[in-house]
């Protein structure tokens, strides 16, 4: 003890912390011979160490050794120990070593406090797959792509492929349970996954309209008290019997899922009391209805509801209420910028790039659409309850007009006035709709356009083209830029046969607006009577990539391949056009001819029949067909087509003595001979039919020969004097014409040469008594079909559309109803 101080007070109580202690140094240990003889012999001792220091690592208790007590160990550099007597001084212990400092550095070591000398670190150990834990993990992670990928497939459209998915991860989450239960960690199992994927499996049935497995998957969460939340999916559940219309049920779902949603969530349960209300109108219970809408209304008011009030309101023809009603729906709140905002204000080129970043973009379009949408509603509106809240439509459309200007829809007070007009359009009152768009003539540019080309739309209906032309010319006037006032332009100098310029202005209606299927539809129809093929051809290629499925354009593409005479291509479109229309008996008949020409007569004979078979009253069709049978020698089937043609022209005699002369050929002379004693009672003088009595009686040995042969040559002398003055006729034309002569005499001799022209023209339409069964003159098919007034191919299209039904004023911009769209 003669060797250990306590330790004193010193000026700088952490003096020393740094210096070396080689008794913590147990890398020589091998040298240090103190310790080597305390380890050989049990008779070593050091002395006790008895520093203690406030705050050092030994806390005050002395070292102890392994293998000896507590005695002093000499080191093997001669370093004194810390905490020993150093000159008579005493100073604390220090940690095991200095931070960075090594006792090797003293023996030539390398400077290495991270230990990089060692190389790099091993491996990480890789985890074992097979462990209960990992598979689990393995599978959730399993469970969670499946429903992933199901999401996906639904939001391309590929709702097999997502059900497949959903079913996959509902079998999986199932083994994932039973893995756990068999593990006997069931207090780890994850409702949320189990929540996610009952919940996709359930909407992608409903998107696969597989409703009863739908409800069922529904029912499993909402009964699950373990589900928070889980009653709000009474809304989706509500959804599925609205569509199996069970209106009642559905009724009682959104009720039950209204009482489960706190008042805090206002707008779903706006939204829920919404779909009350349209089931109640479903059901017919306006009064129903109107309590919900109504309450909708006052606490969150929208356009749908208030276009909803007011169809309720409608149906129980209360006038007060409507008319409240509509106020209310012009006064709703739609929520977005002035257009002003898009346009730039200043010359600062920042802002202005934000303007023009922002005027197209996903925000401001939703904004357009919102707006239209709510024009739409209110446009409609108005034509519904005009004729309703008044005594007379008009009084009902001016009070509207009047709402509307007081109203943020300002600009809808002209088009209501413009649907006033076609009101009165559909109550056959033309001169009063001309009136009320006549008073637009002082509005401004747009109104007035568009009100001026309304007029000439019906000026051109009612073929005064000079009215359509001069209005026209007004509407171009007040807006240069309207495609619909030029193509009306267009077609007024159209049917005046001017086709060069009624084709400039159709060009200047597609600079205007390349989207404009009328006027490229009018131009092809120039190009083609002028005879421009190839350009017309363009024209219709054009437009039918814009309307694929119109079957006037591809008649008209069929026409034309068929005049540059590429009859396979002709029959190509028109294979199209049936495909479209399959019940056309003008393009079956088309279809017909075009293989008759080619030499294909079964083809040709299927066509036509299937023509006589939707239209048994097209004489082209009904003479083919006989013509056909008769020359596969069935004249017994010829009869009942020339029969046909008979009653829808009994005072044309060709068919009368070709039926006559079937009767003859398949040797039933008896009815030929009734047939030709009717045709001569009917036109007596009629040469053809007297020289077959005369040749069928002397056959038959009747006494009747004679009588006929007496009227035959009176017939017959009576036909040479008529030819004589036809020839006559002829000449004294030709002569005339060549003396150019303009006093009364040669007008008089010009008045009868005319005279004999239209009758020689009238002998040359009967038919000559050598060509019993020619076919008439092929005629031009009616491309617009559709239309029954009759062959209206080269009917240019006018600049308007023909005005709505009224029963479908919900789903049309009745703004615009006699404006190209």
């Amino acid at each position: 003890m003669e060797n250990v101080h306590l330790a004193v007070e010193e000026d700088d109580l952490y003096s020393g912390y740094n210096d070396y202690n080689p008794t913590f140094d147990s890398e020589e240990l091998e040298n240090d011979v103190g310790f080597q003889q305390a380890v050989r012999t049990s008779h070593g001792r050091r002395p006790p160490m008895t520093a203690k220091f406030p705050g050092t690592a030994i806390g005050g208790r002395p070292l102890v050794s392994s293998f000896g007590s507590r005695i002093p160990m000499a080191s093997s550099m001669g370093r004194p120990m810390t905490g020993a007597v150093q000159d008579g001084a005493a100073r604390p212990m220090t940690a095991v070593r200095a931070a960075g400092y090594s006792s090797s550095l003293m023996r030539g070591s390398t400077f290495d406090p991270l230990g990089q000398s060692k190389g790099p670190a091993p491996p990480l150990e890789a985890k074992n797959e097979d462990t209960a834990e990992e598979k689990i993990k393995i599978l959730e992670k399993k469970v969670n792509d499946l429903i992933e990928e199901s999401c996906i497939a639904q939001s391309i459209g590929a709702l097999q492929l997502a059900l497949e998915k959903a079913k996959e991860a509902g079998r999986k989450e199932r083994a994932l349970i039973r893995q756990r239960e068999a593990s006997g960690n069931t207090e780890h199992i994850n409702l949320d996954l189990t929540y996610s994927v009952l919940l996709n499996l359930a909407n992608q049935y409903a998107n696969n309209e597989m409703y009863p497995e739908a409800l069922n998957s529904y029912h499993v969460i909402v009964k699950n008290k373990m589900f928070t939340n889980a009653g709000r999916l009474k809304v989706n559940m509500a959804n599925i019997y609205f569509k199996q219309k069970n209106y009642p049920k559905a009724i009682k779902f959104y009720r039950m899922a209204l009482d489960q949603i706190s008042n805090n969530h206002k707008e779903l349960r706006i939204k829920i009391m919404q779909n009350i209300g349209v089931v109640f109108v479903r059901l017919g219970q306006y009064s129903d209805a109107i309590t919900s809408f109504e309450h909708i209304m006052a606490e969150s008011p929208n356009i749908k509801t208030g276009f909803n009030l007011i169809l309720c309101y409608y149906a129980i023809g209360d006038r007060e209420r409507m008319k409240k009603a509509f106020q209310k729906l012009i006064s709703v709140p739609l929520g977005i910028d002035d257009e002003d905002k898009y346009i730039p204000a200043s010359d600062d080129p920042s802002s202005n790039m934000v303007i023009e970043a922002i005027k197209n973009d996903k925000l401001h379009q939703m904004e357009r659409d919102l707006k239209v949408l709510a024009e739409k509603y209110i446009m409609t509106a108005a034509k519904l309850i005009a004729p309703a809240i008044e005594t007379s439509f008009a009084s009902g459309f001016d009070w509207c007009v009047d709402m509307v200007k007081c109203s943020q829809y300002v600009e809808l007070a002209n088009d209501l006035e413009i649907n006033k007009a076609i009101t009165y359009l559909r109550q056959k009152d033309f001169n009063q709709a001309v009136e009320t768009l006549k008073t637009f003539e002082k509005k401004d540019s747009r109104v007035k356009s568009a009100a001026a080309t309304n007029l000439s739309f019906l000026y051109f209906l009612e073929k005064d083209y000079d009215q359509a032309d001069r209005y026209a010319d007004l509407a171009m006037n007040a807006d240069r830029y309207n495609p619909a006032a030029l193509i009306n332009k267009g077609n007024t100098v159209f049917v005046k046969k001017d086709y060069e310029k009624a084709a400039e202005f159709y060009k200047e209606a597609l600079r205007n607006d390349s989207s404009c299927t009328e006027a490229l539809y009018n131009l092809g129809l120039s190009y083609k009577i002028m005879n421009r093929l190839e350009e017309g051809l363009d024209c219709f290629l054009k437009l039918h990539s814009i309307l694929r499925n119109s079957a006037e354009v591809m008649y008209q593409l069929a026409h034309l391949y068929e005049q540059l005479g590429d009859p396979q291509q002709a029959i190509e479109w028109l294979m199209q056009v049936i495909g479209v229309t399959p019940t056309d008996p003008h393009v079956l008949a088309k279809l017909g001819k075009l293989h008759d020409d080619e030499g294909d007569k079964s083809q040709a004979f299927q066509y036509y029949s299937e023509s006589f078979r939707y239209f048994p009253s097209n004489i082209d069709v009904i003479e083919w067909l006989g013509a056909y049978y008769i020359e596969t020698q069935f004249c017994e089937k010829a009869i009942q087509y020339f029969e046909r043609a008979t009653l829808i022209q009994p005072n044309f005699v060709k068919w009368q003595l070709i039926v006559a002369s079937c009767y003859r050929r398949s040797g039933n002379y008896q009815k030929a001979l009734e047939t030709y004693k009717e045709i001569h009672r009917r036109f007596p003088e009629n040469v053809e039919c007297l020289r077959f009595l005369v040749r069928l009686s002397t056959d038959m040995g009747l006494k009747e020969v004679q009588e006929y042969a007496t009227k035959l040559k009176k017939a017959e002398k009576m036909k040479e004097i008529r030819e004589q003055r036809v020839k006559s006729g002829r000449e004294n034309s030709a002569r005339g014409r060549r003396e150019g002569s303009t006093g009364s005499a040669d007008s008089g001799h010009s008045s009868s040469s005319s005279k004999g022209e239209r009758l020689s023209a009238k002998m040359r339409s009967l038919p000559g008594s050598n060509e019993p069964y020619e076919a008439s003159n092929p005629k031009e098919l009616d491309a617009s079909y559709v239309d029954p007034l009759g062959p209206q191919m080269d009917r240019p299209k006018t600049g308007a559309k023909k005005p709505v039904d009224d029963d479908d004023f919900a789903d049309e911009d009745l703004g615009d109803d006699l404006l190209p769209e």
